[in-house]
């Protein structure tokens, strides 16, 4: 795979894909028209179209606007599958899952379950979309740190292959829901107590947040033995997630070495060796250019050495390594296409107003991330400018990139995209100003298909039934 966010790792192929995967399609190779786009940020099939215009998976950006209206989410197809395969490279005989809160669709399922992913949920909702579309859910893991009886019913029913216990009252609350004569699959999600991640918001190792059993405090072990002594609870492993926009491998390494040392204490204290040890996702990417992102290759081969040698100093088999990519794979392979409805000069800063905003995309005013907007369709001769791109909404924080270099003639009419708009766009969009979710529309070899629809004003007023 040619992309600089996600080098090649240096093997060459993954191991084959389980038996409940679906032999992915034959691929037909897109035909970027002449010039290039750097690809730093942009998926890899980005390429130019004459002097103003950018395709996506061989398809004109602008042509993409004209057909499906704007705000519209752009997902390249194999950009997500080469980062799938990606991802079975770095980590050889591991299970790989895809996060599904970054973003899930029937699609998206689809070319996971092809790809030879396993899939990770967090609701009832994520789970249901998933194993009705055709996801076998004995390679589902649900998540969650305060599960409602509806999602854990809808597990046990379905049959997902392991559940994460995130707390101590959830142990007894689902022994008594599996059924007689059977068991359920577990591990215990831990707090390994190590600070990581973008921002306050998105770090979830340390022990002042809501997921997870803390070490230090002696919780996990508490969940652990509780959960050794439920007959129908089999505790298959470790579960750790330390956050989120993480760029850097040292942290996962110290989460290794203090669950190997919990594995030590767990064979010493109960007799038990658990067999796995799933390290969570987290993954970061870079939103604009010249910003770090992890390389899942670097960071398979040392969490894999770092494995063995731990395992092999503390007298341990090594166990089954699982890590969960969401952003990773699906955020780069997105790209949100606006149109500028105004802009409005106020003493030294120029605001240019888009159709979307804080609704379709509430990442900037939750954690402050920044994007990189670019005009297409049009050519602009005109030195480029800090503008503050802002959205349509009626909240001040709706702000989707301050400082952003865009031409200084930028108006209204103008269609801009930003890329790296894959995950956490859709999937935490809202219904605020009731103006309606945005389509989702996949480009492959030149092509585009829809894959989710607008939200309409009757697909709202639908939901409205009392008076």
């Amino acid at each position: 795979m040619s992309h600089s966010t996600l080098p090649p790792t240096g093997h060459e192929a993954g191991p084959p894909p389980p038996a409940t995967a679906v032999a992915p399609p034959p691929r037909t190779a897109a035909r970027p028209p002449s010039g290039s786009e750097p690809r730093s940020i942009w998926p890899a099939s980005t390429a130019r179209v004459g002097h103003d215009d950018l395709a996506v998976g061989g398809v004109p950006l602008t042509e993409l606007a004209d057909r499906f209206g704007t705000p519209a989410y752009v997902l390249d197809e194999d950009e997500v599958r080469d980062r799938c395969r990606a991802y079975l490279r770095a980590f050889p005989d591991a299970e790989v899952y895809y996060a599904a809160k970054a973003f899930l669709c029937r699609a998206m399922v689809h070319w996971v379950q092809e790809e030879g992913l396993g899939l990770d949920v967090c609701s009832a909702g994520e789970l249901e979309l998933a194993v009705t579309t055709g996801f076998p859910p004995e390679r589902i893991v649900l998540h969650g740190n305060a599960k409602s009886p509806a999602d854990l019913r809808a597990a046990l029913r379905l049959g997902v292959g392991r559940i994460v216990i995130d707390s101590t009252s959830e142990i007894a609350r689902l022994a008594a829901a599996v059924p007689a004569g059977s068991r359920q699959k577990v591990l215990i999600r831990v707090v390994p107590g190590i600070a990581a991640g973008g921002h306050a918001k998105i770090r979830t190792g340390t022990d002042d947040q809501k997921f997870g059993l803390s070490i230090a405090d002696g919780s996990a072990q508490h969940a652990i033995a509780r959960v050794l002594s439920q007959p129908r609870l089999e505790l298959t492993g470790l579960h750790c997630h330390l956050g989120s926009q993480i760029t850097t491998v040292k942290p996962y390494l110290s989460a290794v070495r203090r669950l190997i040392g919990l594995l030590a204490r767990i064979r010493e204290h109960h007799g038990r060796t658990l067999p796995e040890l799933d390290l969570g996702g987290g993954h970061g990417v870079a939103y604009r250019p010249g910003e770090p992102a992890l390389d899942p290759g670097a960071l398979g081969a040392r969490i894999r050495a770092e494995l063995a040698r731990g395992c092999a100093a503390a007298g341990l088999p090594v166990p089954r390594l699982a890590v969960e990519p969401g952003r990773a794979i699906a955020g780069p392979a997105g790209v949100v296409l606006y149109r500028v409805l105004s802009v409005k000069r106020t003493g030294a800063r120029t605001f240019v107003a888009v159709d979307g905003g804080m609704s379709d995309n509430p990442r900037p005013a939750l954690y402050g991330v920044r994007y990189a907007p670019r005009l297409v369709g049009r050519a602009s001769a005109a030195a480029p400018e800090p503008v503050t791109v802002v959205g349509r909404h009626c909240e001040a924080g709706d702000v989707l990139a301050p400082d952003a270099p865009l031409p200084g003639d930028i108006r209204p009419g103008d269609l801009l995209a930003v890329p790296v708009a894959g995950a956490y766009h859709l999937s935490m969009a809202s219904g605020y100003n009731l103006v309606g979710r945005p389509p989702v529309i996949a480009v492959t070899g030149g092509h585009a298909r829809l894959l989710v629809r607008r939200e309409s004003l009757a697909d709202i007023q639908e939901r409205d039934i009392g008076v």
